[in-house]
C-alpha cells in the first residue's frame, strides 16, 4: 500500500465561510461625533508571510469613552448610531482597513483611566482559538499610566502602539502572529 503525503493543517483554509454577511468596516458611521480615523495594517505569520484569510474583530468606546453596550456601567449613553464593533477580513496581501472614530479614555474596573484603545480579536488559519490584543494610539499621555499597557514589558509595548500614518487621519498597526516581532496577545 502506498500512502500519499498530505499537507498539515489544523484549521482552514476556509475561515471566511460564515463571515461575509457580517463584515462591518465602518465602526462609527457618518454622524457619530469624534475624530474620524482610518486604521490600516497588515497581518503576517511568524515567517513574515501575509495572512490572506485572517479576520479581525474590533471593539471600542466612543469619543467620550462609552461602550455601546448595556452593561457598560457608565451613566452616559453612547453616541447614536455608534456601533462600537467591527469585523474586517485581510486581503491577499494580508492587509486590513477600517474606519472609525478615535475612542476616548475609558474608566477601568478600579476607576483608573485607561488610554484610548481598541480591543482586537484575531482569527487566522492554524489557530484553534482566537487571540485577543489591544491597539493603542501614538502620542497618548495616558499610555504611560494605562494599567494594561504597563503590565507589558517595555520592550514589547511597541507591538501594541500604532504609528501615525502619512496623513493625520490615518493610523497604522500590524498584527504578527509569532516570532521575535510577535504582537502581544492577552489571556482573559
Amino acid at each position: 500500500m502506498s500512502l500519499l503525503t498530505t499537507p498539515s493543517q489544523t484549521v482552514g483554509p476556509y475561515l471566511r465561510i460564515g463571515f461575509l454577511p457580517l463584515l462591518i468596516d465602518a465602526i462609527a458611521p457618518a454622524g457619530v461625533p469624534g475624530e474620524r480615523i482610518i486604521i490600516r495594517g497588515r497581518m503576517s505569520d511568524g515567517d513574515g508571510k501575509p495572512v490572506n484569510d485572517g479576520v479581525l474583530e474590533i471593539w471600542q468606546a466612543d469619543a467620550q469613552g462609552k461602550y455601546a453596550h448595556p452593561e457598560d456601567g457608565q451613566k452616559t449613553i453612547a453616541a447614536n448610531p455608534f456601533r462600537g464593533f467591527g469585523r474586517v477580513l485581510t486581503d491577499g496581501g494580508g492587509a486590513f482597513r477600517f474606519t472609525t472614530i478615535k475612542p476616548g479614555p475609558v474608566a477601568g474596573p478600579d476607576g483608573k483611566q485607561q488610554a484610548p484603545h481598541l480591543v482586537v480579536t484575531v482569527f487566522m488559519r492554524g489557530m484553534l482559538r482566537h487571540l485577543i490584543t489591544r491597539m493603542y494610539f501614538p502620542g497618548e499621555a495616558l499610555n504611560e499610566t494605562d494599567p494594561v499597557l504597563q503590565r507589558v514589558p517595555v520592550d514589547r509595548r511597541a507591538t501594541l502602539v500604532a504609528t501615525a500614518g502619512s496623513e493625520k487621519s490615518i493610523v497604522e498597526w500590524n498584527v504578527v502572529s509569532q516570532g521575535p516581532a510577535e504582537t502581544v496577545f492577552f489571556d482573559f
